[in-house]
């Protein structure tokens, strides 16, 4: 076993970093370094289903740390996105596959088995991929993760059917008790990741022993697959369950530093067994045909997503991309095949063949799409994008992210006090709506460092966050404190929750977004209500100060929401107080 983790980790040290200096992204680099080590080449490691079984937790903790990013509401949001797009290319992508399948001469059985095994993507593959290059946030980005979302959850009844497609009879009667254990398993999911999980990583934090919340953390996500295992569902879907329960929890960020380096390893020798399970003997006995398979493969399944990107009226930019990270085979597709043959769907020969054309796909799918995005997005970009000038003179003291309605405002302020700023958006529309009145902006993402230090981030004073994504927000603050201490940030706060956030990084300002507008609303209101103006100004007053001062109070219990809830009520009956007290101490002698 030591020597088989030497090979690996030497392997990893060697192929990772040349295929990522060639521009090709680690996951090629893994799966080359799989075929050079295993069965088919040096023999360095030969027991590959050993590997395969542990490093299969890597792709469980890649979607529990996917979980963690997704809060209940967005993924509640994303539901027709999952369903709608998810639906729409894999139902297509298998029908088609599977009619190719049958004009080849395989019975309908094996060939609609062939036709949904082929249509799932991987996971494992496309979301490391789009992570490398920051395209999980794009609308390609999220578009891929719903129809890996859907495909993960449409696995577990693929293989349910594969009986029924070689001939068995229906049951007489449901099986409860598989419903039943599968029930019990999301119950405990669900109901354990909101009210018990908590609780115990609050005691363990309490106890400040790192390495006992290191090990709860990886406890945490095993046990959720291993129970989903148990229950017959995917482990996957489960950790997933489980990171979506824990979104909202004080401990997220912790639990994601805990985590990444496990998920990134393991998931590492996931592709490694991926590449030491190819058959290379098959490519040199009928290479043509490999060849042949695995280019109409992926061309279908890219044809179909990218038709579905355009239908949904995605840019060709976007709908290209979309397509091009779906078109390989999955890491399912193996379990699929493998579960038809003593099913009897499938012949041994057939699937060893599909099984190594699915590998090849996963193969060249990173190759496929870094080409598409050397060559291809840029023209396709820069048709889109309007011309910008680069970033050159002396650095300006003050930066502006974000330049739509309150960025601009900001720097006409800072225009008429002569004050010089550099303004930052990556919003080609609004960079060519301001600059048609005459406006100077550049184009470029706020939350890349290598975007900010081209802005002048280094010798500049003061970082204004004007982006209306909250989350870019968040994430680009702390990016900035922590590469550019010495800059003064001040950001724009969509609601409290973000108030908190944005606190938690100590920045030296904030303005919650529509909290100053619907005080000098409610000004005018009372006003128009013939309230005296000095009484109106000072009712806006006290409930100014009051509500500053409870969300600084407030701040320590943000991830409590109970805590919040009772710190609310009780704000609201100290500011009923407040008004009367301040109604009678201002009430004129008779």
């Amino acid at each position: 076993m030591l020597t088989t983790l030497v090979a690996l980790l030497a392997a990893t040290v060697i192929a990772v970093p040349l295929s990522r200096r060639l521009g090709f992204g680690s996951i090629l680099g893994y799966l080359v370094a799989g075929a050079v080590i295993g069965p088919a080449g040096l023999r360095l490691v030969t027991d590959v289903g050993q590997i395969t079984e542990v490093s299969e937790l890597g792709v469980v903790m890649l979607l529990f740390l996917i979980g963690l990013e997704l809060r209940p509401h967005r993924l509640w949001i994303l539901r027709r996105a999952v369903f709608g797009l998810g639906f729409g290319q894999m139902v297509p992508t298998a029908l088609l596959l599977a009619g190719l399948a049958r004009l080849a001469g395989i019975d309908w059985a094996g060939a609609a088995v062939l036709g949904a095994g082929l249509a799932l993507s991987s996971t494992a593959i496309v979301l490391p991929m789009l992570a490398e290059r920051d395209l999980l946030p794009s609308t390609a980005g999220r578009d891929a993760f719903a129809v890996l979302l859907f495909q993960d959850m449409a696995f577990v009844p693929l293989v349910a059917l594969l009986p029924l497609l070689a001939g068995a009879m229906l049951p007489q009667q449901v099986p409860w008790t598989e419903v039943l254990r599968a029930a019990i398993a999301v119950a405990v999911i669900l109901i354990g990741g909101s009210l018990l999980v908590r609780p115990v990583f609050r005691v363990i934090g309490g106890a400040r022993l790192p390495e006992v919340f290191t090990a709860t953390a990886l406890l945490l996500v095993v046990g959720t697959a291993a129970l989903a295992h148990w229950a017959g569902l995917s482990m996957s879907l489960g950790a997933f369950l489980a990171g979506v329960m824990l979104s909202d929890s004080d401990y997220r960020h912790e639990l994601q530093a805990d985590i990444a380096p496990f998920q990134g390893l393991l998931l590492g020798f996931f592709f490694i067994s991926v590449g030491m399970s190819a058959d290379l003997g098959m490519a040199l006995r009928a290479p043509g045909a490999v060849a042949a398979l695995v280019a109409v493969l992926m061309a279908v399944k890219a044809a179909v997503t990218v038709t579905l990107g355009w239908w949904k009226r995605r840019s060709l930019a976007h709908a290209l991309r979309f397509g091009l990270a779906l078109p390989q085979g999955s890491e399912f597709s193996f379990v699929v095949f493998g579960a038809a043959v003593p099913a009897g769907v499938l012949g041994t020969e057939v699937a060893g063949l599909v099984t190594f054309v699915v590998a090849v796909s996963m193969a060249a799918t990173p190759l496929l799409f870094a080409a598409a995005e050397h060559w291809l997005q840029p023209r396709l970009v820069q048709r889109r994008a309007p011309a910008y000038d680069p970033i050159d003179g002396p650095p300006a003291p003050v930066i502006i992210c974000g330049f739509g309605r309150v960025g601009q405002i900001v720097g006409r302020v800072l225009h008429m006090q002569r004050i010089r700023f550099t303004a930052l958006d990556k919003d080609p529309a609004q960079i060519e709506v301001v600059r048609r009145y005459g406006g100077r902006v550049y184009y470029g993402d706020p939350t890349r460092l290598d975007v900010l230090r081209a802005a002048g981030a280094e010798g500049a004073r003061v970082l204004v966050l004007a982006i209306p994504d909250p989350e870019a927000t968040v994430a680009a603050a702390a990016m900035a404190k922590r590469h550019f201490p010495h800059l003064q940030i001040f950001a724009r706060a969509r609601d409290r929750q973000y108030a908190y956030r944005l606190m938690d990084l100590h920045i030296a300002g904030f303005v919650r977004e529509t909290f100053d507008s619907s005080l000098r609303l409610s000004e005018q209101v009372l006003e128009r209500l013939d309230v005296p103006a000095a009484t109106a100004a000072r009712a806006i007053a006290l409930f100014r100060d009051h509500d500053e001062r409870r969300l600084d109070e407030m701040h320590q219990w943000a991830g409590d929401e109970q805590r919040l809830i009772q710190s609310a009520q009780q704000a609201a009956q100290e500011l009923q107080e407040l008004f009367e007290s301040d109604r009678t101490e201002t009430k004129p002698d008779d």
